[in-house]
Parts: C-alpha cells; structure tokens; sequence
C-alpha cells in the first residue's frame, strides 16, 4: 500500500474517531432536548460519518485514474491567419510522484494526448513534487508525449524542489531544480525560463512565452520576468505560459498578451456539483476566464498533492483551439 494512502487512513481514522464521540455527544443532546431516540439519532450521525471515507476511497482507487479531455476554443481578432484552428494540448501538475506506482495509468493518458494529434504540447509546470528522483517512475512514459511542433514547458513551484530538504535526499533545491531542468531537456521538451520561442507557419508566426514561476503567495518562488521573457516579441501574438494564476491579476492584466495558460490549483483535487473550495482562495481557480481581450486558461493538473485522491476534480488534459474572430458567448 502506499505510503501516502497509509497516512491518509490513518488522519481519517483519527478524524473518524473523533467525529464518533462528538456523534454520541450530539445524539445525547438531541434524545435530552427533543426527546428523540438516542440509539436513532447515533445510527445516523454513524451513517454520516461513512460519507467522507467512502468519498476518499472512491477518489483514491477511481477517479485519479481516469481522465477528462476537454475542448476549449478561444477567438482572438488578431491571430494570425496561418494559425487559425492550431491546437494546443494543455497539461500540467503531473507531480510524477503521484504516479510511481501508477506508471499504467499515466501511460495511458499520455497515448491519449497522442491521439489528439495537436500542433503543439504545453506543459505548465510542477512535473514533481519533492524530488527529480520521481522522474525515474514516469520519464520512459513522458518522453513518449507527441505533436507536430514538440512539447514546450515551464517551471511550477514544485519544480525548485523546495520539500527536497524534508525528504531523505542528500540534494540541496538548488541541485535538484538543476536536475529536474536537464531531466526535461533530456525527454525533447523545450523548457522556457523567462524565454521565449517563435512558431512560425508559413507567414505567419505567434510567439510562446514562458516565465518562472511568479505567485502573490509568500509561500512560493516568485522569479519570474516577463519583461525579459518578452523581450524582441514586440507586436507579435503572446501566449504566455505562467505556473501559478494569481500572476494573471499580478503582472499580465493589460498588457499585450491576449492568452495566458496556467495549472497549480488542482481545483484543490475537490469538487461537489461544481462548487470547489479553492474559489475561496484563488480568484481564478479552474477553467476558463476573460478580461477584455485577454483570456486565461487554467488546466487542473494530473497528479496530486496532499493526498492521494480526486473527488469531482477528474484530471484534465485540455485542448486548446485557437480561432480567428471574436467569440460568440
């Protein structure tokens, strides 16, 4: 059993118990004031108490290992002709620790994306979670990540290996940022740090931008420079690729860059008919949002963090296509 499932059980066991005394404290105090059955009232606060670990286990053996791909079209006035219709294929947050004993079920999402047939990969950022060593689970597997024009990928906060230090690792964060940067060259994936790379098609040409990570949390790396990621693309169309969301609000707001695609939130790996607690700590959490003439995207990842589950937050792989025109709501 993994490691992680084991911790899980036993926080729920305790939070369990704990619930089970408050259910007979409740109880009591219903069959006292209400004159309700005591033994009635406990069966039923007993029943509710099952809710969360059957949630928990179904999140854990279920949905995390599926999939949802997800069309999103987005229209922009000034796209270039040559790339009306030019599909992206958006992941992020593998955290390839989630998937060590999982090398299966990340297989077969990858031969998912491969069926989409995209022009282009974007991954944005969080490729692990403590460690580059995680990569040895998933690397065979991600290398496999096809389109015509390559996979093209960013740091998250992860990625600076900040936990490494926690772990049994002799690694300092720098060492392994430093190997997680090779790792990800090695596989073909064209990683921007603050950099940008020019597509060209035919004429036509967009540039992909890509900064480091940059977040309006004291919690997390703030070194990205869009200025200098920009730099020489003046007058082009930007897509930016930028880890955490809250730089949209933070940097990318009115400036030239009509599409900005990011991950990070996870949609907090809960959702109940749509409602997820991270809208009360992300102003933009999940899905699709627009300002003007800019547009931000934010994919809800493929592994996980904290625990080892995905209740209503189904992974996400997302297919970005790019039109010409404004949309029609």
């Amino acid at each position: 059993m993994y490691t992680e499932v084991i911790s899980v059980v036993v926080i729920l066991g305790v939070c369990w118990v704990a619930l089970a005394v408050l259910d007979v404290a409740v109880a009591g105090l219903l069959a006292w004031i209400l004159g309700l059955s005591f033994k009635r009232c406990f069966a039923w606060g007993l029943l509710s108490l099952a809710v969360p670990v059957l949630l928990m286990g179904y999140g854990i053996l279920i949905e995390r290992n599926c999939v949802r791909v997800k069309t999103v079209e987005v229209a922009f006035d000034n796209l270039p002709k040559a790339f009306d219709g030019y599909t992206i294929v958006q992941l992020s947050d593998i955290h390839s620790r989630s998937f060590r004993y999982r090398t299966g079920t990340l297989q077969r999402m990858v031969d998912k994306v491969n069926r989409l047939d995209a022009d282009l990969i974007a991954f944005t950022g969080d490729i692990v979670t403590i460690s580059p060593n995680e990569l040895d689970a998933t690397e065979e597997a991600l290398r496999r990540l096809k389109a015509r024009d390559g996979v093209v990928s960013i740091l998250g906060n992860h990625d600076y290996c900040p936990y490494i230090i926690r772990s049994d690792s002799t690694m300092s964060p720098e060492e392994g940022k430093a190997e997680v940067i090779a790792r990800e060259r090695a596989m073909g994936w064209r990683l921007l740090m603050n950099e940008h790379w020019v597509l060209h098609h035919g004429d036509d040409s967009i540039a992909i931008v890509g900064v480091e990570n940059t977040s309006t949390s004291p919690h997390f790396p703030k070194r990205g420079d869009l200025y200098k990621a920009m730099h020489g693309t003046e007058g082009m169309f930007h897509i930016l690729l930028s880890h955490d969301p809250t730089h949209w609000d933070m940097g990318v707001i009115g400036k030239d860059i009509p599409l900005t695609l990011s991950g990070h939130t996870h949609a907090m790996q809960f959702s109940l008919l749509g409602w997820s607690p991270i809208g009360h700590f992300y102003k933009q959490s999940k899905g699709l949002y627009r300002k003007g003439n800019q547009q931000l995207y934010i994919n809800i990842g493929l592994g996980e963090t904290i625990f080892p589950a995905r209740v209503g937050a189904t992974p996400e792989i997302t297919r970005i296509v790019l039109k010409s025109g404004k949309k029609q709501d």
